[in-house]
C-alpha cells in the first residue's frame, strides 16, 4: 500500500517567480491541499497551461506538466486525455490565454464534454505583458493599451462556457480558502469537463478590481455564495434575498415576503443557472455568484452508454460478413 501523500509532497523544488502578493499563490497552495486530501497520485496527475502569470503554474507541481502555447492547453489536454484516459489532467489558463487567444478551442473541449478540469485563472488583465486589456477588463478601465478607457465589453464567462456545453459550471475566489478548496474538491470530483473561474486579484496592474467580493466591509452585500437546496440571501445581516417575479429574477427585503417565495438554488436546473449566469451575474443590483452554478451529472452516463453502443457497432462492422470487391 503506497503511503499518502501530504500537500508538500505535490509542491515542486522550483522557486516561485510569480510577484509578492500575487492571488496564485493562495490557488497553488490550495491546489497542492487538495490533492493531497483527495489521495491523489503525482505519478498519475497532470497540470498543462498555455502562456501567461498562471501558466508557470506546472513548474510549482510536484507532478507531470507541461508549459505549453499561448491558447492551446486546452488541445493538448484534449489529445492527451483522449489517448491516455487513466490521467487526472488539469488544465491551468489565464482570462487573456483561455477567453482570447484559446477562445475556439476552450468552447469545442466543453462541448466535447472532455473529462479533464478547466481552471481559469481571471485577474482582468494581461499580467505577464504588462497590462493590456483583457476579454473579461470592465469597460472604461484605463490600461496601458486602453489609455482612454476600454470601449469593448466584457464576456460573460460563465454564460459563455455554459451555452458551450459545461457540464460542470462553478466559481471562487482566491482570498476566500476554504471556499476555493472545496470549489476544487468539486472541480475534481466531476466526471467530464469541469470548469472552475477563480477571481485572483493583480496587485501590480489591476489591483482591487474585487474589492467589492473581499471587502470585509462590502463583501457581505456584494456577493452571495450558493448553497444547493438554500434560498438566495445576502446582505450585511442576510436581510436581502431573491425571488421570481414571473420569470424575472427580482431583490426583495426577506422582512416582506416568506423564506418560501425564495429563489431555492439547485445546480441541477439549467435554465436557472442560465438565468443567473445572464442576469443576476452582470447586474449590479445583485450581488456576484460564488459556488457551483450547474452541474450535469448524467451527462457522463450518457456518454458512457453512446461510448458502448459505438463500440458495439465497430465490432459489428468489424466481424460482420458484409465486404465488397472492387
Amino acid at each position: 500500500m503506497s503511503e499518502k501523500l501530504t500537500a508538500k509532497d505535490f509542491a515542486s523544488d522550483q522557486d516561485i517567480r510569480w510577484c509578492p502578493g500575487c492571488g496564485d499563490f493562495a490557488i497553488l497552495k490550495q491546489t497542492q491541499m487538495v490533492l493531497a486530501k483527495t489521495g491523489a497520485n503525482s505519478d498519475k496527475t497532470v497540470f498543462i497551461s498555455g502562456i501567461g502569470c498562471s501558466s508557470r503554474f506546472p513548474y510549482y507541481m510536484n507532478t507531470y506538466g507541461m508549459h505549453s502555447i499561448h491558447g492551446r492547453a486546452t488541445a493538448i489536454a484534449t489529445g492527451l486525455k483522449k489517448t491516455r484516459p487513466d490521467l487526472d489532467v488539469w488544465i491551468v489558463t489565464g482570462d487573456g490565454d483561455a477567453l482570447s487567444i484559446g477562445g475556439n478551442h476552450l468552447i469545442h473541449l466543453l462541448r466535447r464534454d472532455i473529462d479533464v478540469n478547466v481552471l481559469l485563472f481571471n485577474n482582468e488583465i494581461y499580467g505577464l505583458t504588462k497590462g493590456q486589456y483583457s476579454p473579461t477588463s470592465k469597460q472604461n478601465l484605463i490600461t496601458k493599451s486602453s489609455p482612454f478607457g476600454n470601449d469593448t465589453k466584457p464576456f460573460n464567462t460563465l454564460s459563455l462556457v455554459l451555452g458551450a456545453g459545461a457540464t460542470f459550471v462553478a466559481r471562487s475566489i482566491d482570498r476566500e480558502a476554504k471556499h476555493l478548496q472545496n470549489m476544487l474538491i468539486e472541480t475534481k470530483n466531476h466526471e467530464g469537463a469541469s470548469f472552475l473561474e477563480i477571481y485572483q486579484n493583480c496587485h501590480i496592474f489591476n489591483d482591487g478590481t474585487f474589492e467589492n467580493y473581499t471587502d470585509k466591509a462590502l463583501q457581505k452585500r456584494n456577493t452571495l455564495f450558493l448553497e444547493d437546496e438554500k434560498p438566495l440571501i445576502f446582505g450585511e445581516n442576510e436581510e436581502l434575498g431573491i425571488k421570481f417575479d414571473g420569470l424575472t429574477p427580482i431583490v426583495v427585503n426577506r422582512a416582506d415576503v416568506s423564506d418560501n417565495d425564495l429563489w431555492i438554488h439547485d445546480s441541477k436546473d439549467k435554465i436557472k443557472a442560465n438565468i443567473l449566469c445572464s442576469v443576476v451575474d452582470i447586474d449590479e443590483k445583485f450581488p456576484k455568484l460564488f459556488g457551483v452554478i450547474y452541474e450535469n451529472k448524467l451527462a457522463k452516463q450518457k456518454k458512457e452508454k453512446l461510448s458502448v453502443s459505438n463500440k458495439e457497432y465497430l465490432n459489428s462492422v468489424i466481424r460482420g460478413n458484409n465486404y465488397w470487391s472492387i
